[in-house]
């Protein structure tokens, strides 16, 4: 079972999503994975405003996605995500796109995202107060996925930086 806050929201596909083949693009997939790790971030009080303050802000260094069944045109979508692991400088956060009337996982991805200090472009170590926010419930409007027995497996982080 898993123990971390899982954030989700519900996204509907749309014609700009849909390619050549009639169901969502592969580029599609990349941007829900990139917009629900910003929501989640914000929904835990770090947008871009208080990166910015901080001077330091996370970029993706990889994303691996595997891509399992087709989203198609107007189907709904739950778009789920969780801090995995977190070390000194970067973290990886898994995401789940599942279709929300069948409850079908159409995609699973793994994103490794840097913390990069904006001014010298180098990797700086993530601080402790991102990473307990993380380990709270999410904030706002946004809809939640509480634990349960149908999420995710193998969801850590610690509030304590690790070597």
């Amino acid at each position: 079972m898993h123990a971390e806050p899982i954030f989700a929201h519900t996204i509907e596909v749309t014609p700009e999503d849909i390619d050549a083949l009639g169901h969502a693009s592969n580029i599609a997939y990349v941007r829900w994975v990139q917009d629900v790790a910003v929501a989640h971030s914000e929904a835990v009080g770090f947008g871009y405003a208080e990166y910015n303050e901080l001077g330091a802000v996370f970029v993706i260094r990889r994303h691996e996605v595997d891509y399992l069944r087709p989203a198609l045109r107007g189907d709904r979508l739950e778009v789920r995500t969780w801090v995995a692991s977190a070390q000194a400088a970067k973290c990886i956060r898994m995401t789940e796109i599942r279709n929300a009337s069948t409850g079908a996982v159409l995609a699973k991805a793994s994103t490794t995202w840097g913390f990069v200090d904006v001014v010298k472009g180098r990797p700086t170590r993530i601080p402790d107060p991102i990473r307990v926010a993380f380990l709270q419930p999410p904030r706002g409007r946004a809809a939640r996925a509480e634990a349960s027995d149908s999420a995710p497996e193998g969801a850590t982080l610690s509030p304590v930086s690790e070597p």
